[in-house]
Parts: structure tokens; C-alpha cells; sequence
């Protein structure tokens, strides 16, 4: 790491800089010269340690001022500086690879205020995301753009990764509900883009460069949040098939001929429905003629409506090759369909640990064109494949498992091939590598085969004038 902070022409983190931090934030909110500690923030999900890092340093400010006087030390003395949430990332984005300090936000938690007669709240990044979405609920309010992880992840980093769920179908990704930002800006100077304000063209669209740029751009410390009223009636249905090819292609007629717009699409293969159903312990029988089910749901206002909405999508699923289906209405009933999709990540890592998770996103219509390019694969390198993900958005989590006959240095060797592989069938068919889960620095060496050299360069571009000393995440997304 020393070495690779030389080149990129850092410095490292040397006693009197740990001396001028504590200055800043206190000698309690530091972690210095505790090797096990600091490991506690060298990764995220991602399992491969190539894509881990141990910070020199970890910091935990507690206000903007405190976080500007460190961006201004770092630019000062040229040590690399890498925001970091919860730690759930799946692309390596809140991992300081450069060393150097890693701030960690989990003392800045609060939710400053809840405007209910704007439909507005503000928040800290270090909000948990379920947290928020319970303070709002109880005011009659909903955040609609939080993703499958909102029990664990943090909001800084949902508006960071332009973070999706399931929910995507009828209410968007993340980006939709953030109006404005506070950023400390890599120089440590402070800005406020956006406000409480549904309509704002006043130059440049500043708050939506800033979602989704994974930490490379500012660091957030506001957020204005826009909130819906919360649907008063909610229903889930499981809609088993004999194949995964007749359960995908139903998806995009369900809005279509159907005419309505489900909260969200899930599906998944059948092989996942059977890993996910042993990890739990849940019996098979009901779903032993099944290769394939999507769960969805359907939210609204009206009971009656919401039900009426749930059965008519059930009849032309039936209609169109369903096996069987069913609605769920109560809590316990739809907590039972849904813990098999939540815990599909979990019971693939109990079979092998070594996997990687992708989220690689096509238009809805092509889903069934992915399908066979992931079957060739599975054969091709002798791997397993499972697929589930947000049938609704095209949206597919992808996750390629370890085979446990192969060894460690085979899984290292055939995992690039077979995602440049996927990548590249994938953006044929006009879909590209990340939907939600973000680039970091795990998918950076395949940006190149879904994006083009002006492309690439128009953001590289955005970086360095923003951020010419290169200290803020640096080598996430792409080098410079």
C-alpha cells in the first residue's frame, strides 16, 4: 500500500497529523496504531481480499466543520481520504485501497427535521436507513427509494450509490427522493445544492451529479429527503412457474395488459428457491413443481382496490402458464414470502463463501435474452450461477458461486474471465454492469467494456476539477 501511495503521489499519515486530527475531533473518536481495530474498516461485503485496505487512520467527525477542517488537512499534506457507511457495500466503493484516513460517519445519525407539511425531511449520512424510514412512518410519511439492505446500510451511503429496492417498479431509485446536499467539497469548502424545493433549475443539476458518485466527488452531510404519503394498504402475492423462461417474460405484460404498475417484481430461479427454502429450514413441497416464482406486491390507498389490483394480475398469470398463486395479506404470510428472497444472499454463502454478487442491469424486455448467456457460462467454467433480483427493473443480481471442487487459485484465475464474458454479452443486449450496487474499485477494469474513452474521460474530467489533488476515494470508479 505504501508503495502504491507513493506513486499516486500520497503521504502517509504520520504522528503530528494524528496529533492535529484528535485537534479536530477529539482523541476519543480516533483509531490510530491498532492494526485489529483498523482492520474492522478495511472492507465491505465484498469477500476477495484484493479489494480490501487498511486505513492509517480512522476518524469520526461529528459535524461539517469537522469533516471541512479535515479535508483541508488532507489537502494540505496530501493523504488520501476515503468516506465509509455501514460497511454493507457489495463494490468495494467505502474501502480506503490508498490507505491513508478513512472517515467513518456512524456518530452523525440524527434526523434534523421532518417537515410534514412539505413532505420533507433532513437527515446525517450515518442515519440507518431503516431507522429513517420508521421515524417518517410514524408522521404518516414514506421514503420510497430505500433499498433491500435498509436494515443494515446507512443513508449517506443509499444516496452515494444511487442505491435501488424493490420497490424501483412504481417509485424510482434513491435519486428521485434527494432535493438537496450539503457537501463538503474535497477542498474542504462547504456547499449546499438543491433545497426543499420540487422544481429547480438554477444552473447546473448539482444534487444529481452528487447522488451516485460513490464518495469520489464530496462528502454528504445533509440530506433533504422528499417523502410521499405512506400507502395505507399493501398486499404480496408468490406466483410459482414451471420455468424461469415463462415466469420473466410475463413480467413486462403484467403492466402492460394487466394495466398496473406492482410496487415491485422479484423473482427467483430455482435454484436459488431451493437454497434460500434449505438455509431456513422451510419445507419444498408447495413449491416442488415450481422452477421459477416471482413475488409481487402492490400498494395503494384503497383496500378493496389493492386487493381487486393483486387478483386480476394473479388471473392472467394463471392464464399465461402460472402454476399457482396466491395473496398474501397478512404480515406474518408476507414475511414468509419474502424472508426466501432477503436471505438468497445469505444461503448461497453458507454452501461457499467465495462468490461474487453482481447487479447487472438490461432493459426489462431483454431479461429472457440473459438467461441463456448465463446458463453458457455455468457450463462453460463449471460454476454455479443462480439468478434472482428486480424482475420489474431489469435489475438482476446475478451471483457467481465458487464450485467447491475447484481450488482457490482456479476461482482467482476463471472469475475476470467469466465476468468480462458476462459484461460484454450484457451490454450487447443493452445493459450494463451495475444497476445499484455501484462501481468501486471491485468493477473498475470492466468499465471499459460498457462505456467509451469519451465517456470515461467526461468524468475523469468532473473529477479533477473538482477535486485536483485526487485525495478524495481515490482509485474508485476508474484511476486517474
Amino acid at each position: 500500500m505504501l508503495e502504491e501511495q507513493k506513486r499516486a503521489g500520497f503521504r502517509p499519515v504520520t504522528p503530528a497529523i494524528v496529533e492535529e486530527l484528535k485537534s479536530i475531533v477529539g482523541e476519543q473518536h480516533i483509531l490510530f496504531d491498532d492494526q485489529e481495530k483498523l482492520k474492522e474498516y478495511s472492507h465491505d461485503e465484498v469477500a476477495e481480499e484484493m479489494y480490501h485496505g487498511l486505513p492509517e487512520v480512522v476518524v469520526k467527525p461529528n459535524s461539517t466543520q469537522e469533516i471541512a477542517a479535515i479535508m483541508k488537512l488532507a489537502n494540505r499534506e496530501l493523504i488520501p481520504v476515503t468516506p465509509q457507511g455501514a460497511k454493507s457495500g457489495l463494490s468495494g466503493g467505502g474501502v480506503p485501497i490508498m490507505g491513508g484516513i478513512l472517515m467513518s460517519f456512524e456518530r452523525m445519525n440524527r434526523i434534523l427535521e421532518i417537515d410534514r407539511t412539505n413532505m420533507m425531511a433532513i437527515a446525517e449520512p450515518g442515519i440507518i436507513t431503516n431507522d429513517f424510514s420508521a421515524a417518517v412512518e410514524k408522521e404518516g410519511l414514506f421514503f420510497a427509494g430505500y433499498p433491500m439492505s435498509l436494515l443494515t446500510c446507512y443513508l449517506g451511503g443509499n444516496v452515494a450509490n444511487n442505491a435501488g429496492g424493490g420497490k424501483a417498479v412504481k417509485y424510482g431509485v434513491t435519486s428521485r427522493y434527494i432535493l438537496g446536499l450539503e457537501v463538503v467539497l474535497p477542498s474542504g469548502e462547504i456547499a449546499f445544492y438543491g433545497g426543499k424545493r420540487v422544481k429547480d433549475v438554477t444552473g447546473y443539476n448539482m444534487v444529481q451529479l452528487m447522488v451516485g458518485s460513490e464518495g469520489t466527488l464530496g462528502i454528504f452531510t445533509k440530506i433533504v429527503v422528499k417523502l410521499i404519503p405512506l400507502p395505507k394498504a399493501k398486499t404480496d402475492m408468490m406466483v410459482l412457474f414451471k420455468d424461469l423462461d415463462l415466469a420473466i417474460a410475463i413480467v413486462p405484460k403484467i403492466m402492460t395488459e394487466v394495466g398496473v404498475t406492482p410496487t415491485g417484481i422479484e423473482f427467483m430461479d430455482r435454484l436459488t428457491l431451493e437454497t434460500s427454502c434449505k438455509h431456513l429450514g422451510e419445507s419444498l413441497e408447495q413449491y416442488k413443481n415450481a422452477g421459477a416464482f416471482l413475488i409481487i406486491e402492490v400498494d395503494g390507498n384503497d383496500a378493496e382496490q389493492v386487493l381487486n389490483d393483486s387478483l386480476d394480475i394473479g388471473d392472467y398469470c394463471m392464464q399465461n402458464g402460472a402454476i399457482d398463486a396466491f395473496v398474501a395479506q397478512t404480515p406474518s404470510d408476507q414475511e414468509k414470502i419474502w424472508k426466501l428472497r432477503r436471505n438468497a444472499a445469505e444461503a448461497f454463502k453458507a454452501i461457499s463463501p467465495r462468490q461474487t454478487l453482481e447487479d447487472i442491469v438490461v432493459p426489462m424486455s431483454e431479461i429472457p435474452r440473459v438467461l441463456p448467456v448465463l446458463e453458457g457460462l455455468s457450463i462453460k467454467y463449471d460454476v454455479f450461477i443462480p439468478c434472482y433480483g428486480h424482475a420489474g427493473d431489469g435489475n438482476l443480481h446475478v451471483t457467481v458461486v465458487k464450485n467447491p471442487d475447484h481450488s482457490e487459485e482456479q476461482w482467482l484465475e476463471i472469475l475476470p474471465k467469466i465476468l468480462t464474458d458476462l459484461y460484454s454479452e450484457i451490454n450487447k443486449i443493452g445493459g450494463t454492469i451495475s444497476g445499484e450496487h455501484g462501481i468501486g474499485n471491485k468493477r473498475k477494469q470492466f468499465l471499459t467494456l460498457v462505456l467509451g474513452d469519451s465517456e470515461i474521460e467526461s468524468m475523469k474530467s468532473i473529477k479533477r476539477a473538482l477535486d485536483p489533488n485526487n485525495i478524495l476515494n481515490p482509485g474508485k470508479i476508474f484511476d486517474l
